[in-house]
């Protein structure tokens, strides 16, 4: 392993890398839901073949990365590039998902000759500075947002379109409406208490503790665990069962 990754080099070891790895994987294990919960939406579509298709394309270009490249970089479905997927090239402009993979196939054809041309690069140099510094941080403003939606805390609003949800004990919150949204807002908090202070291991530690207090917490809500596995297979092989079942509905199709 250190021959093949030259760790001392790099300055690492495989403890560390196995951590951050570990983090990296807490981190962005959200998109297993949320980007079959997008493509769920579209005809033709379940949730379980999204989800292995997602599962799949981050293994394969995550193992790609680490052993072409020798890079510690983890690859995964882009949540922005997918709802634009979804909700404007399908919704939006009509197609079919087959006819937008086909626009995304292309996409990336166009990329790999941009690449191997060496026009990419020319390409890259030519976008200012501020802008190349801006795209990241905007990628990932709009990735924290769907987190915030989906932890409960950014709800729709008829007059501003967003607004925070409430915590007013007085009105219509109840314990059992805030208690994740409190554990939210404590995870985010010692997450970055704990990065400030340089520990390592800030976010999963964070992310587990989290996870604990929200599971243990439930159990001072009435009723909080009803209906808590409705309608939802523990069962790794029913995924791929759809998974199957949709690549060969496509094949037949083709045919």
């Amino acid at each position: 392993m250190e021959k093949f990754f030259k760790l001392k080099e790099n300055g690492t070891t495989v403890r560390t890398e196995l951590i951050a790895g570990l983090t990296t994987f807490m981190a962005m294990a959200y998109i297993l839901m949320v980007n079959p919960g997008f493509f769920e939406q579209l005809d033709g579509v379940t949730f379980g073949a999204s989800y292995i298709a997602t599962a799949l394309s981050a293994v394969v270009g995550t193992l790609l990365i680490g052993l072409l490249a020798n890079l510690p970089l983890a690859q995964a479905s882009g949540m922005g590039l997918n709802a634009f997927f979804v909700f404007t090239v399908c919704f939006g402009f009509g197609f079919t998902y087959a006819s937008a993979l086909l626009f995304g196939l292309a996409d990336g054809v166009i990329f790999i000759i941009l690449t191997a041309t060496g026009l990419r690069r020319l390409i890259f140099d030519a976008i200012p500075n501020r802008v190349k510094k801006i795209i990241p941080a905007g990628i990932g403003l709009f990735i924290a947002f769907i987190g915030l939606q989906d932890a409960g805390l950014v709800v729709n609003d008829d007059a501003t379109l967003v607004n925070l949800v409430s915590f007013n004990v007085l009105g219509s919150a109840t314990w059992a409406s805030i208690m994740p949204l409190l554990i939210t807002v404590a995870t985010l908090i010692a997450i970055s208490v704990l990065a400030k202070k340089g520990v390592k291991g800030a976010i999963i530690f964070g992310i587990l503790g989290g996870a604990a207090a929200y599971y243990l917490l439930g159990r001072t809500v009435n009723g909080f665990y009803d209906g808590f596995k409705l309608g939802v297979s523990l069962n790794p092989i029913d995924a791929f069962k759809d998974f199957g079942n949709f690549f060969r509905q496509s094949i037949h199709r083709r045919i």
